[in-house]
């Protein structure tokens, strides 16, 4: 059976990229707790190419921001469904999560992830 990932692209202000980036390793600790084989998130270096839509257009990204691309895999979609249900409720993701959504200095903007599951078409 293949695996099934979860894919996101995000964009977050420059200025804060190392701040996610010490929150995001303490994320991926969780997601494996709780079934993920593997964690991976990129900052976006070489995002055009002619005649396609870049991760940075549709992420609406500003200047100032770098664009996230990230997948979690997962074993099978029902262990990617159990992390999905358990995760958000661990009380650690609360404490990691708030500062990047603090309004003052928003860091994280949900509204702007793209966001998917994905089962697997080549392997």
């Amino acid at each position: 059976m293949a695996n099934y990932i979860d894919g996101f692209v995000l964009p977050i202000p420059r200025e804060h990229l190392d701040e996610y980036q010490s929150i995001a390793k303490k994320v991926a600790v969780i997601w494996k707790e709780y079934g993920a084989l593997a964690y991976f998130e990129y900052v976006g270096e070489d995002l055009t190419l002619e005649g396609t839509r870049s991760f940075a257009k549709v992420a609406e990204a500003k200047a100032n921001e770098a664009v996230v691309f990230g997948w979690v895999v997962f074993p099978s979609k029902e262990v990617r469904d159990r992390a999905n249900a358990r995760v958000p409720a661990d009380p650690r993701m609360t404490a990691l999560v708030s500062p990047l959504t603090d309004p003052s200095r928003l860091i994280f903007d949900a509204s702007r992830m793209l966001y998917g599951g994905f089962a697997a078409l080549v392997h």
